[in-house]
């Protein structure tokens, strides 16, 4: 995961646009954020991410062309909202985020999200404090202890279409001179008014719960072995939880939207992906293929195959595009 520091907004540009062509690379623009992106759909990725930054408040949109795993971590004593401005379904720690929900986490706790190809998302993270000022001062009753154990809330559909509508006017208009207060208070009161519209959190069911439990189990046991030559079986994965084949095939659809062994190779090819562009370009076959060695891919073009078809590109393009960079 991408190390940043407690964040000095203060110093950061008022607004930004910055592109990627590398899922990872796209996580580590967001400012102030601790993450981690790994592509599981194929394709050559594209990423953009336009961001304003104030004292105690970050807006963003941020666009992928590919499906993406999202490790990701907010800065402290925040409270971050996500709202895809599309239908398309998100996961945040396994569970489903709709049309009429905005997703939450609070600072410094660290969560997932698994986002579909061609996604766009609205963010907005803001200071605890920053918050419940704006919220005393517009007179909104919110219990933000509640807001912020949540994961996802369902909130009323014409707020929250009013609020993407503000959002994606606000962000663009920074350019053009907007008073940075004026700015802060329209965001502030578009998203409190959708926190103020009755908001609540479903209820997870005992079963997704159970489900997340599996999951996080036999992702614990796959992440401490992807470097083993061996492959792992499926049933090896159904020992260490107890579970049927067909369980364990439908814990992971359901929480991740892919199988175990597909997760498995997606780890291990974007961990290499990782490991190869921080090495630079320069390096040879033989250098390649020790990454590959390392990450539990002895066969070179079983790995160069499937390197080629999720990222779009061989193992040595990408390290020649960051030579010129």
């Amino acid at each position: 995961m991408h190390q940043t520091a407690t964040p000095s907004l203060p110093h950061a540009p008022l607004l930004r646009t910055v592109m990627a062509h590398d899922a990872d690379e796209l996580a580590s623009k967001l400012t102030n954020w601790q993450q981690r992106y790994d592509q599981v759909s194929a394709g050559r990725f594209t990423g953009a991410l336009t961001e304003r930054q104030l004292p105690q408040l970050q807006v963003f949109r941020e666009s992928l062309s590919q499906a993406v795993r999202q490790s990701c971590r907010v800065w402290p004593d925040a409270i971050w909202f996500g709202l895809p401005d599309h239908d398309a379904t998100t996961r945040i720690n396994g569970r489903q985020a709709g049309d009429h929900t905005l997703m939450v986490r609070p600072g410094d706790v660290e969560f997932e999200l698994v986002t579909p190809s061609a996604y766009s998302i609205y963010g907005i993270v803001a200071s605890r404090q920053l918050l419940e000022d704006a919220a005393e001062r517009q007179g909104c009753q919110i219990d933000w202890q509640r807001v912020q154990a949540a994961e996802v809330l369902q909130v009323d559909g014409a707020a929250r279409a009013a609020c993407l509508g503000i959002l994606s006017a606000a962000l663009p208009r920074a350019a053009v001179g907007t008073g940075t207060e004026a700015w802060q208070d329209t965001v502030l009161a578009s998203l409190l008014e959708l926190l103020d519209h009755r908001c609540g959190e479903p209820v997870a069911s005992p079963s997704l719960q159970r489900r997340r439990r599996v999951v996080e189990h036999v992702r614990a046991y796959i992440d401490a072995h992807l470097a083993d030559q061996a492959a792992l079986t499926v049933p090896q994965l159904c020992e260490q939880v107890h579970v049927s084949r067909r369980t364990l095939q439908y814990c992971f659809e359901d929480v991740l939207g892919m199988s175990p062994l597909l997760y498995m190779r997606m780890m291990r090819l974007n961990g290499a992906r990782r490991e190869l562009l921080d090495q630079g370009a320069g390096a040879v076959r033989a250098a390649i293929g020790d990454v590959a060695d390392a990450w539990g891919m002895s066969n070179f073009s079983q790995f160069s195959s499937d390197y080629r078809k999720l990222f779009g590109e061989c193992p040595s393009a990408a390290m020649r595009a960051r030579r010129t960079q």
